[in-house]
């Protein structure tokens, strides 16, 4: 964001040296003479004179506009009762600038013209001065004060109009750090989901075993436990590597490891057999590396519908078919089901999570029950990366 300037300098010690410096110098012409003037002694009246034009001067920017009509009116009294302006000129032509600075256009240029039209009809009425000379002079003065703040107010608010739009982006680049935090955290919950609910749901399967059997046979006991064991520990392991997305980029420790993907296809149906659940497996066309996001998606989609087929469905057996398109990869599912199992109105987490999963990366999926009574979750999805949002 473009930082507002800083004034190093307080803003009544700047008027303090100008008022001094603008009520000083009509003393000094006086008292040191000039080209169009005669060396004359100062008086009280010059000293009067100052002191007005010093107040004037300092106070010109609480009130513009009343301030530059008595400074005119004393400009115009100061040529009818001594012929000459220098009284008050320079405060009004300090006045005329500060009001252009702070008013707009038209009432600057307004009141600018006003003043010089009043200054310059006194200088011809009651001076000795013709009416193209000195007067014509003061009359260009109050009109490049005018200018000069005319010019110095645009260049202020363009200055702030930048930054204002710089500060509006970057409003709106921290809103979509927000937002892509937000979405990435919504990404790490459903990965956290699809590991817990599988792998505990195995936790459970063997460590009921395991209590029924503990007695009569130990050692399927045994392998229950282990089973518990292993799944418990890659709970452990996929935690550490969702969560290492938290990680800052400069931890050395984060985790290399790759995310889960159709590769590791084969330890899932594993896992997923000693849990209780067979797996008819069919693969369809030639296997091929996919897009990272898609390679997930997939497993995870796997991964959900058979925990779900494990918990929910009436069998122990399972149906999986993978094919692969030249332009999308297919997965379908099925097992045997209840009434009122694995219905596809259903509102459970992991059914939404899948098909958020998969309109995520460009896909689709639909879930129901067929005439047979088997359960189905069919996803397409692209074989080539999608646009973030495209569904």
């Amino acid at each position: 964001m473009v930082a507002p300037p800083t004034r190093r300098v307080p803003a009544w010690l700047l008027d303090t040296a100008l008022a001094a410096a603008g009520a000083a110098l009509p003393l000094v012409v006086a008292a040191a003479g000039g080209p169009a003037t005669e060396r004359r002694a100062l008086t009280w009246p010059d000293a009067f004179i100052a002191a007005v034009a010093f107040v004037l001067i300092f106070f010109r920017r609480r009130w513009p506009l009343p301030i530059l009509g008595v400074s005119a009116a004393l400009t115009v009294w100061s040529i009818a009762v001594t012929g000459r302006p220098e009284g008050f000129i320079v405060t009004t032509v300090v006045v005329s600038y500060t009001v252009a600075v702070q008013t707009d256009r038209v009432t600057a240029w307004r009141a600018g013209a006003l003043t010089a039209a009043a200054v310059y009809g006194a200088s011809v009425a009651w001076s000795d001065r013709v009416w193209f000379g000195p007067p014509l002079g003061v009359v260009a003065w109050i009109g490049m004060a005018t200018a000069a703040g005319d010019a110095t107010r645009s260049r202020r608010a363009y200055i702030a109009a930048i930054e204002e739009r710089a500060r509006r982006a970057e409003q709106t680049r921290e809103e979509e750090t927000r937002r892509r935090v937000v979405e990435e955290r919504v990404r790490i919950a459903r990965d956290l989901h699809d590991v817990v609910a599988h792998h505990i749901a195995v936790v459970n399967v063997h460590a009921g075993l395991a209590e029924h059997t503990v007695r009569t046979r130990p050692e399927q006991a045994e392998a229950s436990l282990v089973h518990v064991r292993r799944a418990a520990q890659t709970v452990l392991d996929e935690l550490a590597m969702i969560l290492a997305v938290l990680r800052q980029p400069g931890d050395s420790d984060a985790p290399t490891e790759p995310t889960r993907g159709l590769s590791q296809l084969g330890e899932l149906l594993d896992s997923v057999a000693a849990a209780g659940l067979r797996v008819k497996h069919r693969q369809v066309g030639v296997a091929r590396d996919l897009p990272a996001a898609i390679d997930h998606t997939a497993y995870r989609i796997v991964q959900e519908t058979l925990t779900n087929a494990h918990k929910h469905g009436t069998g122990n057996v399972a149906d999986l078919c993978i094919e692969y398109r030249s332009d999308a990869v297919v997965i379908d599912t099925g097992n045997p089901t209840g009434v009122t199992s694995n219905r596809p109105d259903s509102t459970g987490h992991g059914l939404i999570g899948m098909r958020e999963r998969a309109t995520a990366v460009g896909g689709s999926l639909v879930a129901g029950t067929d005439a047979t009574g088997r359960f189905h979750v069919r996803a397409v999805l692209p074989s080539t990366a999608q646009p973030e949002g495209t569904s």
